[in-house]
């Protein structure tokens, strides 16, 4: 059993869906990313999502993208994102996945690039402008090296695509559950039990839900229904906002996660 399906095993035997939380890489540099990872893992995330700074992040908000300008401004690198999963790995078993667009992949040769993620601890991969019908290099390096794949379900996904995209993931299933790009929202949307259900018709996998959740009630109310919870806007907006005084970043990052995390369990 990988990490990531060893987490989501617990967290269910725990009677509460996982916590995933994410955060871009370097952002918004290499020490306070490094202190910021820390921070969130000790305050309970079950699984730490790694944004891999881009400079076209299509799927991503405002805050997202900034959060992408600042790593990449303060010297963030292919090389320097995967010192920092090492770094993590050193100290902690908690699984990491890359949140990543297909040009970092293939830039660096899909082969090359899994087998290094792999050699520093990452545990899977989810590739946002990958579909599922042009995965097979990717997929083929994944299996080799032994990394999970993360596959995407949209609320316009068609349940014809549905069994395709189930047979390209390994690790889990993330359901976006808004239309768009990341970022924050006041109210969930609609319809996440009913796509939940559908997609759970074709897979037994995990299914984690995300995009727009930021409060515990959110949180509370979608891991009724869900594998795990995705909060990752709400986790980059603590770093924004403590960017004057960046020492104290990990503290209320930390503060953050474990009052977030504290929704994830079921009555």
């Amino acid at each position: 059993m990988s990490r990531l399906q060893a987490a989501f095993a617990k967290a269910r035997a725990r009677n509460r869906a996982a916590f995933v939380a994410y955060l871009c890489a370097g952002d918004p540099d290499f020490d306070t990313s490094l202190a910021a990872c820390r921070a969130v893992v000790a305050a309970g995330a079950d699984v730490l999502e790694l944004g891999v700074p881009f400079s076209d992040p299509l799927a991503d908000g405002l805050t997202n993208q900034l959060a992408a300008q600042r790593a990449l401004g303060a010297g963030m690198t292919a090389a320097r994102v995967f010192e920092l999963v090492e770094r993590i790995r050193a100290e902690s078993q908690v699984p990491i996945v890359f949140y990543t667009y297909y040009n970092l992949v293939f830039s660096n040769g899909v082969d090359a690039y899994v087998r290094r993620a792999q050699a520093a601890g990452v545990d899977g991969l989810l590739i946002l402008d990958l579909p599922p019908e042009e995965s097979g290099e990717a997929a083929a390096a994944c299996s080799a090296h032994g990394i999970d794949t993360v596959c995407i379900v949209a609320p316009t996904t068609p349940d014809s695509r549905l069994p395709r995209i189930a047979a390209a993931a390994t690790g889990f299933i993330y359901y976006v559950s808004r239309e768009g790009v990341t970022g924050v929202r006041d109210q969930l949307a609609g319809g996440i039990p009913e796509a939940v259900a559908r997609i759970r018709r074709h897979t037994a996998l995990p299914v984690a839900v995300g995009f727009g959740i930021s409060s515990r009630a959110q949180v509370t109310q979608v891991a009724a229904q869900a594998d795990g919870v995705v909060v990752g806007s709400a986790l980059v907006n603590v770093i924004r906002d403590g960017l004057a005084a960046r020492a104290g970043i990990g503290a209320a990052l930390g503060a953050r996660v474990a009052d977030l995390a504290a929704g994830t369990a079921r009555p």
